[in-house]
């Protein structure tokens, strides 16, 4: 088997065919990120670049082109060219204006493994057969240039052997065979000692495209794919020599692709006779598709935002200019205008797709500038009043911020050191019940010292190694969303909503732990309880890639020790001191980035070890984003408006305990971040002290009653991107579970308030709970 490297550097290709040209011209429009789809392996080497792929000599260039064709091996450089300039992350899209849908890049996998006209595409071997005989086997085979060795007992896949393993092989054989003896003893060992393990390979499924394939083998280093029937999240194959449909290489794949093309720029030609030049022929192709685009419904949404955008900003901007007086009489109205438009444009951010921190600061901007300039101020001017007023909301907003900046940032070179592996080594079970189980009490004590979505994140990420089926893992990890939001309740640093009430003082450290820790249990146990009904027994989690229980490096142990000491000395520090717990979590942070650089002092590349690294890798839109919402609702509550729904509440609803449970019902449907900021300005702690009844449920109910619906919490939209799980699934299948637990989280808090402070039993908390429960119902 011989092979050249194909250099494709930005500088290689002197030419391009009219491939090459029509593509360069519609790359724009045509190359997206799909590569991000398939995950390097660890064991995998680094990805390789475009110029850096190696293949076969005819890997991309047929041996015949078509008639009146030129040869597209330079057309291929050309695109290759352009996948490296676009970025190493960037891979083709499954749609060209080229090709139709279902040809070209977006060709099925089970297509080209039946064009490629290679039958399966490798040589089948035993694990015991020699390696003098499977070489013999893949030159007799058609079509065959590796060979997949399976088990002599079980049949199950043991790896691949390519042209690099029987180099490898070589190689050891030169270094270790000192007599013919020797060498002879090489050649007839068994195969199975000079294979790529299975847990090597990547896979790729029948129904996957051409530019996944690509991507993958670009991502992975690796220049041929398994193919089969099901691959998991992380494109692993099981090893069945059942699920195995066959392998192809980079040169199945853009034969395939060229093919397509060429017989596409055909069709162009005949669709425009009267013209030659075939990128004319291209430009007239995209006018035309234009024209159908612009029929699409997609197409006249998006137009529709567009232009309603255009104008609704025109017409802001020229209203606040013109110092209208309706803006004065008014103001009010506008705040609640501008407010209501931005919370519509956070809650259904995907279908706006406008970030919701970039909303979120607008919308803080239009409200101070109304609240500043119009409202009881006939100037148009900000006052002085105003302007320490805003000094006053920046500084409480900026403590969050800060905290939250400074617990991600630890949580982050924890998790670079692999910290968390301290966690999942305990993780042994195979059954999926009791994982289950194991999972939703692990995510509720990590989200108690961590914050709720930096453990969703991570337990997801390990769910992937767990647990291969892609239903069943739906399910867990929406069960992680519940946990994750049950366990940030019951300490300060958990969720971000009991965090803003504790610096505010609403609450404090103790009564909070030793109040709030049995309904958040009840809560986890009550919604995990009725969710684990869906999981069905099997066999699959015999398939997970979780690596065996292995020890931790002592410099990962001091890490995750450090960290954890870190987060859970802050309520402690602000105790002793009086000082902000920002304050405390920065002096974490100081001390983590002071140890993580003694630790790497003098070492080359381990930048990523290091707090910088951490700190870009962080959500700054994130934190954007509470900045813009928070110093919202400080305008709301300067201006009076939220202590008017205050009023409003306390004389429309029977009790506090009902206000609190349908705030949590609220925080389903709009981020409790602002709902919890407007019930810090409705109710005055000099009235409602702290750690009085009504913050604590305000907590259990805003923190636990965004699980019911999926974009209720940061969680859910972090699980909702992670494993593009739907409203409507999350919804029929975890809703009832995670409102159950609610409800039964709240009775068992009103039990418990009444035993340790009203001393009236259970009877009354009962008959609240039931009230409460029915006036929502």
């Amino acid at each position: 088997a011989t092979h050249r490297i194909i250099t494709m550097g930005p500088r290689t290709t002197t030419t391009t065919t009219a491939i090459g040209a029509i593509l360069a011209l519609t790359s724009g429009s045509n190359v997206i990120r799909e590569a991000s789809a398939f995950s390097t392996p660890a064991h995998h080497s680094a990805p390789r670049s475009a110029a850096h792929m190696s293949s076969r000599s005819s890997a991309f260039a047929p041996t015949a082109a078509t008639s009146g064709t030129t040869s597209t091996s330079t057309s291929t450089s050309t695109v290759r060219q352009m996948a490296t300039e676009t970025g190493e992350q960037e891979m083709f899209a499954t749609s060209s204006l080229l090709t139709p849908e279902g040809y070209g890049f977006s060709s099925s996998i089970d297509r080209i493994l039946t064009t490629s006209k290679r039958n399966s595409g490798y040589y089948s071997a035993q694990g015991s057969d020699r390696v003098i005989d499977v070489m013999g086997g893949i030159a007799n085979q058609d079509g065959a240039d590796i060979a997949l060795v399976f088990g002599d007992e079980d049949g199950d896949l043991l790896g691949i052997f390519t042209e690099t393993d029987y180099i490898k092989f070589s190689t050891v054989r030169a270094e270790g065979a000192s007599t013919e003896v020797e060498d002879a003893e090489f050649i007839v060992s068994p195969v199975s000692q000079y294979v790529t393990q299975t847990d090597k390979l990547v896979g790729i499924a029948t129904t996957d495209t051409a530019n996944k394939a690509i991507a993958a083998m670009q991502q992975s280093g690796v220049r041929h794919l398994i193919v089969a029937d099901q691959v998991s999240a992380n494109n692993r194959v099981s090893g069945s020599r059942a699920d195995i449909r066959g392998v192809i290489s980079m040169q199945d794949v853009m034969s395939t692709v060229q093919k397509d093309e060429r017989l596409s720029l055909e069709s162009l030609a005949k669709k425009f006779p009267g013209i030659n030049d075939p990128i004319a022929q291209m430009r007239e192709e995209q006018k035309s598709q234009a024209n159908d685009l612009a029929k699409n419904p997609e197409t006249a949404k998006d137009d529709i935002i567009r232009v309603g955008t255009a104008v609704l900003s025109v017409a802001s901007i020229g209203l606040f200019l013109s110092q209208s007086a309706w803006l004065h009489e008014h103001s009010q109205l506008a705040m609640i205008a501008i407010f209501v438009l931005g919370y519509i444009g956070i809650i259904f951010e995907e279908v706006f797709e406008f970030n919701k921190a970039a909303v979120a600061l607008l919308m803080n901007t239009g409200m101070w500038i109304t609240y500043a300039d119009f409202y009881q101020n006939d100037s148009g001017v900000a006052t002085a009043g105003v302007l320490e007023q805003l000094k006053e909301q920046l500084s409480e907003v900026s403590d969050i911020c800060f905290f939250l900046l400074a617990a991600s940032t630890i949580v982050e070179v924890v998790d670079a050191h692999q910290g968390f592996k301290v966690v999942t080594n305990l993780i042994t079970t195979k059954s999926k019940k009791s994982l289950f189980w194991v999972i939703g009490f692990l995510t509720f004590f990590l989200s108690a010292i961590l914050n709720n979505l930096t453990v969703t994140i991570v337990m997801v990420s390990l769910l992937r190694k767990l647990v291969p089926n892609d239903d069943d893992r739906r399910l867990f990890g929406a069960m992680v969303v519940v946990a994750a939001n049950a366990g940030g309740v019951w300490t300060p640093i958990g969720d971000v909503t009991t965090t803003m009430l504790w610096i505010n003082n609403n609450l404090s450290t103790v009564p909070t732990v030793t109040e709030l820790f049995l309904p958040s249990v009840v809560c986890l146990v009550g919604s995990l309880t009725f969710l684990v009904n869906q999981v069905e027994e099997d066999s699959s989690l015999e398939e997970s890639t979780l690596p065996e229980p292995s020890t931790l490096a002592p410099r990962g142990q001091l890490v995750f020790w450090a960290g954890i000491a870190s987060l859970l000395a802050v309520p402690v520090f602000s105790e002793l001191t009086g000082l902000p717990p920002y304050v405390a979590m920065l002096t974490g942070l100081g001390a983590m980035w002071t140890l993580t650089d003694l630790i790497h002092f003098g070492e080359e590349g381990e930048a990523e070890m290091k707090v910088p690294a951490a700190l870009s890798k962080l959500d700054t839109s994130g934190i954007l984003f509470f900045l813009g919402i928070l110093m919202s609702i400080g305008v709301l509550d300067r201006s009076g408006l939220l202590k008017d729904l205050a009023v409003f509440l306390n004389e429309n609803l029977p009790s506090q305990d009902i206000i609190a449970t349908v705030i949590g019902i609220a925080s389903a449907l709009i981020d409790n971040v602002p709902l919890v900021a407007a019930t810090m300005g409705m109710y005055d702690i000099a009235e409602y002290g702290t750690d009085d009844k009504l913050w604590q449920l305000i907590a259990l109910c805003a923190g636990t009653g965004g699980s019911i619906l999926i974009i209720g919490s940061a969680s859910g939209v972090a699980l909702m991107g992670l494993e593009k799980v739907d409203f409507l699934w999350y919804a029929k299948n975890v809703s009832l579970g995670a409102a159950v637990g609610y409800f039964a989280g709240i009775a068992t808090y009103l039990a418990q308030n009444a035993l340790l402070h009203g001393g009236e039993g259970l009877v009354l908390p009962a008959m609240a709970a039931t009230d409460t429960i029915a006036a929502i119902m």
